[in-house]
């Protein structure tokens, strides 16, 4: 098969370690570069480079055997949602397990990645060298660039996005306050159940565009998401459908609570995981309205003809897809769009693997594990994927089943079911993918270096 590509990984959370781990299984020659001085990305609690969206509060949704790593569970001694502080510490386990540190450039983020004319990369690095190598794998995230909406007017209170978020006086002094909180995912339903507990002395006003259903983290005395789950053998349409009176039985109808009626069916979407927020609306610690008409100094006009005065605006509102070392006309996501096969890799640019895309339901660490799996193996030469042509038939279908179902929007874009994904990989994708690299070979990489070209 001849010389491995020589491989840039971008960020060391939890899709850069993961893919390192894999491509080291498979001896691929790689480097990880790191803009902070510590690994976990979001999950790195006030991250100084700023990509860490936790906040001091802040648990997992997904429950911990759900949630670990299939080659390295999580220790047996972590409850059933582990805090942000116990995830860190996984991930450094993790890293020390497998000695990743020792190919990470830490403080050292790249900055800029140029496609060669023959294939490979230069990558400008922030100790201001530019090296090249045959093939990237882009594990940077997407809950680091805070999507704001655009609401007409102007709000002339305090505003922040959940991403910076860290307590009820830090950053902003959330006490005795009218406090908005726009967005229903699980950060919006924390938020509003920690801001609405008397003792901070706020009335907590929660505003949603298309609504969620919400699900408590244990159902008869056991984490949810061991109790309701999809099974990736059955027509997923099928269960979506036997699934939807679930939520209603487990929690009550959202309207019962003042939310709106949920843009979409249960399972359909990441439901939002949260013990305590119907119990805020239900005890009128905070109340609901629907979307966001228009800002006019405090007063916030919502759709229904209601207003209200506030003092703060809490905007829970998402995330955009950026990879800002990449030229826009080259590769960019507009719209939280981005066509990959299998979410992973670009049909115009085969020497690109993209590593953590999506919205898996209901657990991330396993998808970004297999996903990294098929990573290595494609850049070993062992598995190939179809030709271009066929690689977005397969894109557009998979959209189609995933997200058809969606009204257009930048928060739907990226959503999928985990055991689906995971069955069909291993099942399907992955032997197909090795029979055609038998048969026609490993997908050709150019390049071959890695050392540094100049300052």
């Amino acid at each position: 098969m001849g010389e491995l590509p020589t491989t840039c990984v971008i960020g060391a959370g939890i899709s850069g370690l993961t893919a390192g781990k894999n491509l080291g299984d498979y001896g691929v020659p790689y480097e990880c570069f790191e803009s902070s001085d510590r690994i976990g990305g979001n999950w790195a609690f006030k991250n100084p480079n700023g990509r860490s969206s936790a906040y001091a509060s802040l648990h997992i949704d997904t429950s911990k055997d759900l949630l670990s790593f299939k080659d390295f569970p999580m220790p047996e001694s972590y409850p059933d949602f582990p805090h942000h502080s116990e995830i860190k510490s996984y991930l450094e386990l993790y890293a020390d397990a497998f000695a990743l540190k020792e190919r990470i450039h830490f403080e050292n983020g790249v900055e800029h990645a140029r496609r060669l004319p023959g294939g490979g990369w230069e990558v400008d690095t922030q100790d201001g060298e530019t090296r090249r190598f045959d093939a990237l794998v882009v594990a940077n995230g997407h809950h680091w660039d805070a999507r704001l909406p655009d609401f007409p007017g102007t709000f002339t209170g305090e505003t922040i996005h959940s991403h910076h978020y860290i307590s009820p006086t830090d950053p902003l002094d959330l006490r005795d306050k009218r406090v908005l909180v726009v967005g229903i995912g699980n950060s919006a339903a924390d938020i509003v159940s920690e801001l609405s507990q008397k003792a901070w002395g706020n009335r907590v006003t929660i505003s949603t565009r298309s609504g969620a259903w919400i699900i408590p983290k244990y159902v008869f005395g056991r984490p949810v998401d061991k109790v309701v789950s999809t099974t990736p053998w059955l027509p997923l349409a099928l269960q979506r459908r036997a699934a939807r009176i679930l939520p209603r039985l487990i929690s009550g109808h959202p309207t019962d609570f003042g939310l709106p009626q949920p843009n979409h069916h249960f399972l359909e979407a990441h439901p939002t995981a949260s013990s305590e927020l119907l119990l805020r609306l239900g005890s009128g610690d905070a109340c609901a309205k629907p979307n966001v008409e228009r800002l006019d100094g405090r007063t916030v006009h919502f759709v229904d003809g209601t207003s209200g005065e506030f003092d703060a605006i809490v905007y829970a509102t998402g995330y955009n897809i950026s990879f800002p070392f990449f030229d826009e006309d080259l590769i960019s996501a507009p719209g939280n769009r981005i066509d990959l096969y299998k979410r992973m890799l670009h049909p115009d640019h085969d020497d690109v693997v993209f590593v953590g895309f999506a919205q898996a339901v209901p657990t991330l660490f396993p998808f970004v594990e297999c996903q990294s799996r098929l990573a290595a193996r494609y850049l070993a030469g062992t598995y190939r994927p179809p030709a271009p042509e066929e690689m977005r038939r397969v894109i557009a279908a998979d959209d189609a089943r995933n997200t058809g179902h969606f009204k257009d929007s930048p928060r739907h874009t990226q959503q999928m079911d985990y055991h689906v994904y995971e069955y069909e990989m291993r099942k399907k994708e992955l032997p197909a993918g090795r029979e055609r690299a038998q048969r026609l070979g490993p997908v050709p990489l150019a390049g071959r270096a890695g050392e540094p070209v100049g300052v």
